[in-house]
């Protein structure tokens, strides 16, 4: 049986996973990444990395909370094992509270995150401007460490690591059989997809190793995530911005956000700016498509456009990503019909 020649395009959390899956999950296959950018330059190396999932307004209830809950259970098992350190995977407990109650008191993701329930009146007299709340224990995902972990997973797996811009998918063919491109905000270049935009997010990252607990406030813009080596504070979503260079402006205004949640922040030091910018379309894509010019044929797996939900939903969209690749295997490995003259 021929080795199937696959190529992952992009470095990003989706780009690292999906070729994780693969090579657990399709056999006789090889596997290259390839791209221009590595952490840390990548977008998943600013996100909060935090598991609250958004809702897709394009995809079907039952297969987000899929998507979530297989993220969650494989970075469960990471935080329960030696490798959780290595990893950047914590647990972490806190509060995501509201000004007013909400049309959906316990949302679709409650039962997969631990401990789910509604915040007791006491509890909110620490936030008097918010009249209702959920506290639960979920799990933080760090992109700086997590990536290093994945790309070490692939290499361990005879993967290759490529650093190479691509500017068009079929420079890869007739190198590879199947190509996943995991490009992001790329994909408007490289697959002519016109729906994905830049959401653009700022954060600061500060010491304030007293901050234990994480608080979202319910439109998701500020937020306080105490994480391994700092703490995150945010944010912003600024649509269609490209700027990759941080407000000072905006930053005051994030941490004065986040002070008036926790009034300990103003004692937070060693302040730093970053900025990402989401990958952003209606819902994500994720579906087969095969290229043609003349008689080649190129068979791409596309799995892109998370938004802020990325690391949240990576693992549960690699799996879905890993079963179309194999469809794609099956259909190459399958002797073409033999014409009767």
């Amino acid at each position: 049986m021929d080795t199937v020649r696959i190529a992952v395009v992009g470095a990003g959390v989706m780009g690292l996973s999906t070729a994780v899956c693969i090579s657990k999950m399709v056999p006789g296959c090889s596997i290259t990444v390839i791209s221009d950018k590595f952490t840390p330059e990548t977008t998943s190396d600013v996100a909060a990395g935090m598991l609250i999932p958004p809702t897709y307004p394009d995809t079907p209830i039952q297969k987000q909370k899929q998507w979530f809950k297989d993220t969650f259970d494989h970075l469960f098992a990471i935080v329960n094992s030696a490798e959780a350190e290595d990893a950047g995977v914590i647990m972490l407990s806190g509060w995501q509270i509201f000004r007013s109650i909400p049309t959906e008191e316990v949302p679709y993701w409650a039962d997969v995150v631990l401990g789910f329930r509604k915040m007791t009146k006491d509890e909110l007299k620490k936030f008097p401007q918010h009249v209702f709340g959920h506290a639960f224990t979920t799990l933080k995902c760090e992109g700086p460490a997590y990536l290093p972990w994945l790309q070490k997973r692939v290499k361990g797996s005879q993967g290759l690591i490529l650093t190479q811009r691509i500017e068009d998918l079929w420079e890869l063919h007739p190198s590879f059989d199947i190509v996943v491109n995991c490009s992001g905000l790329g994909s408007r270049q490289l697959a002519g997809d016109s729906k994905i935009f830049p959401v653009r997010g700022q954060v600061l990252k500060v010491q304030a190793p007293w901050v234990k607990h994480f608080i979202r406030d319910s439109s998701g813009l500020t937020y306080i995530y105490p994480g391994v080596s700092n703490v995150t504070l945010g944010g912003t979503r600024q649509k269609g911005d490209w700027n990759l260079s941080p407000d000072a402006e905006i930053s005051k205004e994030i941490l004065s956000r986040c002070c008036a949640l926790e009034p300990s922040l103003r004692g937070a030091y060693d302040l730093r700016e970053k900025v990402g910018l989401r990958p952003s379309r209606p819902g994500v894509r994720l579906e087969k498509e095969l290229l043609a010019q003349g008689s080649r044929r190129l068979p791409v797996v596309h799995h892109y456009g998370h938004g802020s939900g990325g690391i949240a939903m990576h693992w549960g969209t690699a799996l879905e990503a890993t079963r179309l690749v194999n469809e794609c295997v099956q259909v190459l490995r399958t002797p073409a019909p033999k014409s009767k003259l």
